[in-house]
C-alpha cells in the first residue's frame, strides 16, 4: 500500500530532508508540498539537489486538498504550527516538527516561547515524539510532536540513567555542539559565513535555551521529582550534526552497562564499547545515533557522549520513524541508509 503524504513548509531544511528520505520510501508518495514564500516554484529550483525527482509544485497550504492525504508532516516555524494544525481536518494524521506541541503544560509553553498556547485542546492529544520511549503511544496517535534536536541528543544520553537511578540527579551538566543547519534557513546576520566560519559560539547560556523545557518535562517525569540540568549549547561552523557531552556523577561501568542494556534492541541507537568516542562525522546524513561512555580521572564520575544528525534523527528522520508507526509500517522503513562519509 502507498500512502499519500503532504509536507507543509517544504522550503526549509527539515522539509527538504523529508523529501530526500521519502524519495526512496517504498510506501510513501509525496502528494503535496507547501511553502508560502516559494509558492509556484518547483522544488528542484528551491533545492537543486532534488532536481532529479518528480515532485509537486510548491503551493500555499490553503490550496491543498487534504481529503486524499494519509499523513501530513508540518515543518513550519515555531509559533506557526498551532494555528495551521487546528485548521486541518480533525481526523488528519499529523507529525509536527516544530516546538508547538512538545510541552504538555500550556503554561510551560508560554514560559519558554513567550506567547500563549493557541490550541490547548490539541495539546491534550499530542504525543511526544521521541520514538524509542513513546512508540506504543505513537502507534495510535493522530498528532505527534517531534522533539527538539538538542533535546533528543541529551535525552538519549540520560533517560535510561535517570530511570535506573545510577547517577546523581542534582549533578548533571550538558555541553552541546550543534551544526548551523539547526538554526533554520532564514537569513540571520550571525549565520553569515564571515561571522560563523572559523569560530565557536556559545548561545542561550545560563539556563535560557528553550529545549530546557523539554529536559525539565521529561527528566522530571521519569524521576518522579523535579530534575534541573545545566545546559550550554554552542554553534559550530559545520552544516549538520550534534555532539553532546554529558558529565554525571556515577560509576562509568554501571553507566555504560545501563545504556547498553537499554538500547540493545534499538535499530538506530548504537552504544560503543566502554571508552569509545562518537563523532558527528560517523552518523552524518543518517538516522543512526552513536553513544559513548568513558570514565574520568576523578573517581565516581562518568562522561556520556552522543552524536546524531540534527536534520535526520534529530528532526526529519525521527518524524518519518514516527510516521511509519502511525501508518502501521515497520518503523525502520526508508531509514536504514548508511551515513555519508567522508
Amino acid at each position: 500500500m502507498t500512502h499519500s503524504i503532504a509536507i507543509l513548509g517544504a522550503s526549509g531544511y527539515t522539509g527538504a530532508e523529508l523529501v530526500r528520505l521519502i524519495a526512496t520510501h517504498p510506501h510513501m508518495r509525496i502528494a503535496a508540498l507547501t511553502g508560502d514564500r516559494k509558492a509556484g516554484m518547483a522544488m528542484g529550483d528551491v533545492f537543486p539537489f532534488l532536481r532529479h525527482l518528480d515532485l509537486p509544485v510548491l503551493t500555499r497550504i490553503e490550496e491543498v486538498d487534504f481529503s486524499g492525504i494519509d499523513l501530513a508532516f508540518c515543518a513550519l516555524p515555531h509559533a506557526t504550527s498551532q494555528a495551521v494544525i487546528a485548521a486541518l481536518p480533525r481526523d488528519q494524521k499529523v507529525v509536527d516538527l516544530s516546538a508547538d506541541f512538545r510541552l504538555r503544560d500550556p503554561a510551560e509553553y508560554e514560559k519558554w516561547y513567550g506567547k500563549p498556547h493557541s490550541a490547548p485542546d490539541l495539546q491534550a492529544e499530542a504525543v511526544y515524539g521521541l520514538t524509542e520511549f513513546y512508540r506504543d503511544e505513537i502507534r495510535t496517535a493522530r498528532l505527534v510532536a517531534g522533539t527538539g534536536c538538542n533535546a533528543a541528543a541529551g535525552q538519549y544520553a540520560l533517560r535510561p540513567l535517570i530511570a535506573a537511578g545510577v547517577i546523581d540527579l542534582d549533578e548533571i551538566i550538558i555541553d552541546l555542539k550543534a551544526g548551523v543547519s539547526g538554526a533554520g534557513r532564514s537569513l540571520k546576520e550571525n549565520l553569515l559565513h564571515a561571522e560563523l566560519s572559523g569560530g565557536t559560539h556559545p548561545y542561550s547560556a545560563g539556563g535560557t535555551h528553550r529545549h530546557l523545557g523539554e529536559f525539565d518535562q521529561e527528566f522530571s517525569l521519569i524521576a518522579g521529582r523535579p530534575v534541573r540540568v545545566q545546559f550550554t549549547p554552542h554553534l559550530m561552523p559545520f552544516n549538520r550534526g550534534i555532539l553532546v557531552t554529558v558529565y554525571v556523577r556515577g560509576t562509568p561501568e554501571e553507566v555504560h552497562a545501563t545504556l547498553a542494556t537499554a538500547y540493545a534492541d534499538e535499530p538506530f541507537l548504537h552504544v560503543l564499547p566502554l571508552g569509545g568516542l562518537p563523532s558527528t562525522r560517523a552518523v552524518g546524513g543518517s538516522n543512526f545515533v552513536h553513544v559513548g561512555v568513558t570514565g574520568d580521572r576523578i573517581a565516581g564520575r562518568a562522561v556520556v557522549m552522543v552524536a546524531l544528525d540534527n536534520l535526520t534523527k534529530g528532526s526529519s528522520g525521527q518524524a518519518m520513524q514516527n510516521a511509519n508507526l502511525m501508518l502501521g509500517l515497520d518503523e525502520t522503513t526508508g531509514l536504514m541508509g548508511a551515513p555519508v562519509f567522508p
